[in-house]
C-alpha cells in the first residue's frame, strides 16, 4: 500500500497557473511531475479537484498528497546568520526581516534565505504545515521589503494563523516612501490587479483583475517624495508596489515598478536598490491564549538615513 505525506498551503497572493505556483513550493520537482500529481487527483484547491491550468486567485488552501517512497528529500543548509527576534513563545516567533533577504528557498535561490537561518536557530522546532522547504512560514514579504513576519512553531499554531490571514483578521501595516508629493492626507486605492501581459514579473491595475484594496495615510511630505502608511485589506502579490505605481507614485528604489518620473525628485528617481517599503506593524490573535497582540518594528537605518537627506515640506 502506497503511503502519502500531505502538505497544506494557504497561498499568500500567488496568482498563476496551479502547476506553476506549486513549482515554487516543490523546487526539486519537474513541472510534468506536478502536472501528474494534479491529474492523479493528489492535489485539491479548497477541497476540490482542479486541472493543472487552473489559475489561483491568491488566497486558496492547496493540499498535496505525495507518495513517500517517491519523495526526493529536501535538505536546507543551516545558516548561522543572526535573526532579529521581536517576540518568541512556545507557539510563534515574530521576526524583523532585513531588506535583501529572501524568505524561503526556491528553485533559483536554494540558500541564504530566512528559512536557512530559522533552521539553524530553531532546528526541528518549527511547523511543517507548509512543507519541508518552508518550515514555520505562515506568510511572506518580498526580498527587498523589510519588516515583520510571523513564524509558527507548531502545526496547530500555523493553521490558526493561516486562517487569520484568510479571514483578513491579521493586520499588516507598511511604511513606504513614494515618489512625488501626494495631495490628499489619506485615501483608498481600490484597483483590481492582474499579472502584466508584457512583463510576467509585474502586476498591473485592471478592472478584470482580482480585488485589491489598499488604505493609506500621509505621514510626512518632502520635496519630491511622500512618506505614507499603507494598510492592506487584501494580500495580492506586490499589492502596495503595484497600487502606488498605478496612481503615479511608485515606491522609491523599486527597480520593477517605475511608471512615473518626478522632476522634483531627480536623485530619488535614479535609486534602484530595492523598494523603500517596510512592514512596520503586525497585529494578530494569539493561537492559544486568544490574546490580541500588536507588534512594531523600527524603520531600517537605510530608510531613516534617506529620509534625513530629504527636505520636508511645510504642512
Amino acid at each position: 500500500m502506497i503511503k502519502y505525506e500531505e502538505f497544506t498551503y494557504v497561498l499568500d497572493g500567488e496568482e498563476d497557473r496551479l502547476d506553476r505556483v506549486l513549482l515554487n513550493y516543490f523546487p526539486k520537482e519537474s513541472r510534468s511531475t506536478i502536472q501528474k500529481w494534479i491529474k492523479d487527483q493528489q492535489v485539491t484547491v479548497n477541497g476540490k479537484q482542479v486541472k493543472a491550468n487552473y489559475v489561483t486567485n491568491g488566497d486558496e488552501t492547496v493540499t498535496i498528497q505525495i507518495p513517500i517512497d517517491n519523495e526526493d528529500p529536501i535538505e536546507i543548509t543551516p545558516d548561522k546568520s543572526p535573526l532579529d527576534i521581536i517576540f518568541e513563545d512556545s507557539e510563534l516567533i515574530i521576526i524583523n526581516k532585513p531588506k535583501g533577504l529572501v524568505v524561503h528557498p526556491s528553485k533559483g535561490h536554494p540558500n541564504g534565505t530566512l528559512v536557512n537561518r530559522l533552521v539553524y536557530h530553531f532546528q526541528n522546532t518549527l511547523s511543517d504545515e507548509a512543507g519541508s522547504f518552508r518550515p514555520g512560514i505562515v506568510h511572506r514579504i518580498d526580498k527587498d521589503t523589510s519588516g515583520l513576519i510571523a513564524i509558527a512553531k507548531n502545526n496547530s499554531a500555523h493553521r490558526v494563523l493561516a486562517q487569520q490571514l484568510m479571514d483578513r483578521t491579521m493586520g499588516r501595516i507598511y511604511t513606504a516612501l513614494v515618489l512625488g508629493e501626494i495631495g490628499p492626507q489619506s485615501g483608498i486605492i481600490d484597483i483590481p490587479l492582474r499579472r502584466d501581459s508584457k512583463n510576467r514579473l509585474k502586476y498591473t491595475g485592471d478592472a478584470a483583475g482580482k480585488e485589491a484594496i489598499t488604505h493609506f495615510k500621509v505621514i510626512e511630505r518632502y520635496v519630491g517624495a511622500t512618506l505614507v502608511e499603507a494598510k492592506l485589506d487584501t494580500g495580492r502579490t506586490h499589492q502596495i508596489r503595484a497600487h502606488f505605481d498605478y496612481i503615479g507614485h511608485p515606491i522609491v528604489g523599486d527597480p520593477l515598478y517605475r511608471s512615473a518620473i518626478h522632476g522634483s525628485a531627480t536623485s530619488l528617481n535614479s535609486l534602484k536598490d530595492g523598494q523603500y517599503l517596510h512592514a512596520s506593524k503586525l497585529h494578530l490573535i494569539h493561537p492559544v491564549t486568544q490574546q490580541e497582540m500588536k507588534f512594531e518594528a523600527p524603520m531600517p537605518d537605510s530608510m531613516r538615513q534617506l529620509l534625513g537627506s530629504l527636505t520636508p515640506l511645510n504642512p
